[in-house]
């Protein structure tokens, strides 16, 4: 364990974005990270805003209407929730990125701080505007899918070639399939290297879909240790540089 061809990450929602962000900013530290249902690994589809060319997070503007976003669906499609309401709940529960729900602790994680030292807002969370400048400083720092289109011609394609295994639920209740179309789009063109992973998809499959086709997510959810130390081994026994122990550690 104490070279990178032996170590190797797997979780689901924001462990599915760990894993492939730990992957992609120590790509030699780490051999694979099969990642599921991650939070948004493309911020053109964060979750349904597109932070670099929507100006607004909770409504699409028309010249006569404004649609609100959605934010939450069932395998249906039925929006339980929209974009708007689910933060509005979290400025009730804490300003400031306090609310320990879930879009306060992405601007926890991403955003720069502010003069009061608080997580810059990526958008007004009263009105929805999004802050330009704020979303540029999680595109160059955070943005998975722009981190790998900037840097993998610069090298970082060879070193993650076969490493990436990424798989969501196409009808996942906080959109984040969208994001992993995106970035499909990208790794599926690359060459020198061709990015060599996996990318899976289940129709009707809600959130947090993990690449098993045979059970509903109640179960498969709870076996992740079993889906993937298999598959960690296949990627070992394949990888592992001459003499390399690969014997002892089998029984």
């Amino acid at each position: 364990i104490g070279a990178g061809w032996a170590r190797f990450m797997y979780g689901g929602s924001t462990g599915g974005w760990e894993s492939m962000a730990a992957q992609i900013f120590y790509p030699d530290e780490y051999n694979g990270a099969w990642c599921a249902c991650p939070d948004p690994i493309d911020f053109r589809a964060y979750t349904v805003v597109d932070l670099y060319k929507d100006k607004n997070a909770y409504r699409v503007d028309d010249s006569w209407k404004r649609t609100p976003r959605p934010g939450m669906r069932n395998y249906l499609g039925h929006v339980t929730a929209t974009l708007e309401e689910l933060n509005r709940l979290e400025l009730v529960l804490g300003e400031n990125s306090r609310s320990g729900q879930q879009w306060d602790i992405w601007e926890a994680v991403y955003s720069p701080a502010g003069a009061d030292g608080y997580p810059k807002r990526i958008w007004d969370k009263r009105t929805g505007l999004i802050d330009r400048d704020v979303a540029s400083y999680w595109r160059d720092n955070y943005d998975l899918s722009y981190i790998l289109r900037r840097d993998w011609s610069k090298g970082l394609g060879k070193k993650l070639q076969g490493k990436l295994h990424i798989y969501v639920g196409e009808a996942d209740n906080y959109y984040l399939n969208n994001a992993v179309y995106l970035v499909e789009q990208f790794l599926k063109s690359t060459n020198d290297p061709h990015y060599d992973g996996e990318m899976d998809y289940e129709p009707r499959a809600e959130h947090c879909w993990n690449g098993d086709h045979t059970r509903p997510n109640a179960i498969s959810r709870l076996r992740y240790h079993q889906m993937f130390a298999p598959r960690i081994v296949q990627r070992i026994l394949a990888s592992a540089p001459s003499g390399g122990d690969v014997t002892s550690w089998r029984y």
